[in-house]
């Protein structure tokens, strides 16, 4: 009788918490993902500042100076379009969640809602 009632609130308490479950799950996928995209741009962004850095350490005299000057519009070009591919990323990203948290939430309804 006891093991009864015990496995009837197991089932309940697991039907209940799985929305929640699922919520976490779709989450810590969400973070995790961001947090890659973040760590790569930040490295991607602090390499491109670097070697900025070291080409001006290298200008010596005008011949220098107009070398550096003629590679910062393909600096800027490569900062562009990284950028616009980090920006991509996040959008792919947003949409990737909202689709989840949408299918998540129309399932519970649909699980929830009485015919």
């Amino acid at each position: 009788m006891y093991t009864d009632i015990f496995k009837v609130f197991t089932e309940q308490s697991e039907k209940t918490f799985e929305p929640y479950a699922k919520f976490n799950k779709l989450m810590t996928k969400n973070v995790e993902v961001l947090t890659e995209l973040q760590l790569n741009a930040v490295r991607s962004y602090s390499e491109l500042g670097l070697a900025q850095m070291k080409a001006v350490s290298e200008v010596k005299d005008v011949t220098s100076l107009a070398s550096y000057s003629s590679q910062q519009l393909q600096t800027l070009t490569r900062l562009s379009q990284q950028m616009m591919d980090d920006s991509t990323k996040l959008q792919n990203i947003t949409k990737e969640f909202k689709d989840d948290i949408e299918a998540l939430t129309t399932e519970n309804l649909k699980s929830t809602t009485p015919v």
